[in-house]
């Protein structure tokens, strides 16, 4: 299924995503430091939602209490929360 999340207090809009199997898949962030958000998506292809979660929740940027990662891991927070209530 498709997720799109807007983020908050990080230079990244929006990130895109998928979980397929609890899997995640086929992450996008709109804005954001370009090689570093790559290399975010390139490195958490395949990988189990709460693994990444676990890895990227609380990662601070610059002092913001937020970054790209920690705002994945909140978005994927979201999408397992979302798919719950529906279930």
């Amino acid at each position: 299924m498709q997720y799109n999340y807007q983020t908050r207090g990080v230079c990244a809009r929006m990130i895109s995503f998928e979980i397929e199997d609890d899997k995640v898949r086929n992450v996008y962030f709109n804005g954001g430091c370009n090689g570093n958000t790559q290399g975010v998506s390139l490195l958490v292809e395949g990988m189990p939602v709460d693994e990444v979660i676990r890895r990227l929740k609380g990662v601070n940027c610059r002092g913001r209490g937020t970054s790209c990662p920690d705002q994945l891991a909140k978005a994927l927070t979201a999408a397992k929360e979302q798919a719950a209530a529906r279930a």
